[in-house]
């Protein structure tokens, strides 16, 4: 089990008492362009014969979109709270091939080797420093079948703190940023969070004889104030270059979330 366990536990607590995991998608336009891109994404591999494992999985939101459209959904989360409320829905739904547990990224027991088609880690690599993110790697690429995909969902320290200091200009930059963001990859509130780059995220999956498909990135910091005030008409103009944005590797590294995804050879 990762060392900073009880922190991201706690970090979750707090969070579901502010506004929680369940409302992030939603809770506005430029926090909704990381989950549309993600779907995007991932639905280019996912199909009616797909078996599919998220590690991190939180309330369900990727499950429920998906709940249609594969074999088997299996959510694992290590926040108890998260898989509670993904178990109601669950049900609620009457969903036959959505299951979910709570969980450990790190050691992903009790799950076979060579047995999901498609191994979603999209949200554990946010809060693991370097060390536990290598565990992480080797159990995807355990229980992936040979050929499968793995998606690996992370946050570039460059666009995030790029972001920051425009976003957030009476704050950013500062000393104590440089030092924690740029240098040791981590926040500089406490919370646990931890920064990397795409050539770093893609030199660890090299290290595990993961091939790259594609590193993108999913939603831009630097513009999420802009787009918080659009209306629809410029909101529909601007996802065209969001569009652009997404498709081209030369602008992953500005972003604040990104996606690597690789294959299992």
């Amino acid at each position: 089990m990762p060392a900073n366990t009880t922190k991201v536990l706690s970090y979750y607590e707090d969070y579901t008492n502010r506004a929680g995991e369940e409302n992030r998608a939603t809770s506005s336009r430029s926090a909704s362009l990381e989950f549309h891109y993600t779907k995007k994404a991932l639905s280019e591999y996912i199909d009616k014969n797909s078996r599919v494992l998220e590690v991190g999985c939180g309330t369900g939101y990727y499950g429920m979109y998906f709940a249609d459209k594969c074999k088997e959904y299996l959510g694992i989360d290590l926040f108890p709270h998260h898989i509670d409320i993904f178990q109601c829905k669950i049900q609620e739904n009457g969903l036959v091939n959505l299951s979910c547990c709570v969980g450990d990224a790190t050691n992903l027991e009790g799950l076979a080797d060579n047995s999901f088609d498609v191994v979603c880690c999209l949200g554990p690599l946010y809060h693991l420093p370097p060390k536990d993110r290598e565990t992480v790697l080797a159990e995807c690429k355990r229980v992936c079948i040979p050929g499968g995909i793995i998606a690996l969902a992370y946050i570039n320290k460059i666009g995030t703190y790029t972001g920051a200091c425009i976003q957030l200009s009476e704050v950013y930059p500062n000393e104590k940023a440089n030092e924690c963001v740029l240098r040791l990859g981590i926040n500089d509130d406490d919370t646990p969070f931890y920064f990397t780059t795409p050539e770093e995220m893609e030199a660890l999956a090299a290290r595990h004889g993961l091939s790259k498909v594609r590193n993108m990135g999913t939603d831009y910091f630097i513009t999420m104030g802009v787009v918080d005030q659009m209306d629809d008409e410029k909101f529909e103009l601007y996802m065209a270059l969001a569009d652009e944005m997404v498709k081209h590797e030369s602008c992953t590294g500005m972003s604040n979330h990104a996606l690597l995804l690789c294959r299992k050879t």
